[in-house]
C-alpha cells in the first residue's frame, strides 16, 4: 500500500498556504485509491520536544563512552525515522518564518538526522536515499533571482542540503511566493503575481501528487 508521510510546520492554522497545499498533495494522493493512504504530523499542533542530548546526534555505536540518553527521546527518534522509511513518499509544510525555518520543522530535522543511521559516517548506509521528498515553501515576499530577496532564503537550503545531500531523499521544492499581497496593502499591486504563483504551486503538487509512489 503506497504511504504518503504529509507533515506540516505552519502556526497559521486557518489560512495557511503551505497547509492548504499539503493537504491539496494528500487529498490527490488518495484520490489514486483506497491504497493510497496517508499519514499525518502536524509539527505546531503536536511539536517535538528539542533533543535533549547532543548525543541523539549519533548512532549508539557512535556515541561517547559512559553518555547517557533519555531513553523515550531515543524511542521518539527510532519512530520519527520510522515514519519516514516507511513512507514512500514524504510532503512537507515549510512556510519561511524569519527567512529561515519554524523552530518545530527543524527540531523534526535534528531527530532524523543521525551520524551513522541516516547519514553515512563509519558505513555507507543511507536507509532513507531514494525517498521522495517534496518540499512546499511558502513565503510572503518573493526571493527569486534577480529581486532584493535572493540569497537571503534560508528556508529551502537547510532543507535540500539535509534531506537531500546529507540523507540521500530526493527533493522536489514547489514554492508559492508573495502571500501576503492579499493582506498587506502597500503589495496589492503584486496581486496577480501571487495569484500566478500559488495556481502554479497547485499544479505541481496535483502532478507530484499523482506521479510519486
Amino acid at each position: 500500500m503506497p504511504r504518503l508521510l504529509r507533515v506540516d510546520s505552519s502556526a497559521e492554522l486557518d489560512s495557511s498556504v503551505s497547509r492548504e497545499l499539503t493537504r491539496l498533495f494528500a487529498d490527490t494522493w488518495r484520490d489514486r485509491g483506497a491504497e493510497f493512504t496517508v499519514i499525518e504530523r502536524d509539527l505546531h499542533r503536536n511539536p517535538l520536544p528539542h533533543l535533549p542530548a547532543a548525543e541523539l546526534h549519533y548512532a549508539a555505536r557512535l556515541r561517547r563512552a559512559g553518555a547517557a540518553v533519555d531513553p523515550e527521546a531515543e524511542a521518539l527518534q527510532a519512530q520519527l525515522i520510522r515514519e519516514v522509511a516507511e513512507a514512500d513518499a514524504v510532503v512537507i509544510g515549510a512556510p519561511m518564518y524569519n527567512w529561515s525555518l519554524p523552530s518545530t520543522l527543524k527540531a523534526w530535522l535534528d531527530y532524523l538526522h543521525v551520524l551513522g543511521t541516516t547519514v553515512p559516517f563509519d558505513t555507507p548506509d543511507r536507509p532513507l536515499a531514494g525517498i521522495p521528498a517534496v518540499v512546499i515553501s511558502s513565503r510572503g515576499n518573493t526571493y527569486a533571482a534577480g529581486t532584493p530577496g535572493e540569497g537571503t532564503d534560508h528556508t529551502v537550503p537547510p532543507l535540500r542540503q539535509t534531506l537531500g545531500v546529507s540523507m540521500g531523499m530526493d527533493v522536489t521544492v514547489v514554492t508559492a511566493e508573495l502571500t501576503l499581497a492579499g493582506r498587506i496593502p502597500a503589495m496589492a499591486s503584486l496581486t496577480e503575481q501571487s495569484e500566478a504563483s500559488a495556481s502554479a504551486a497547485r499544479d505541481a503538487v496535483r502532478r507530484l501528487a499523482s506521479a510519486l509512489g
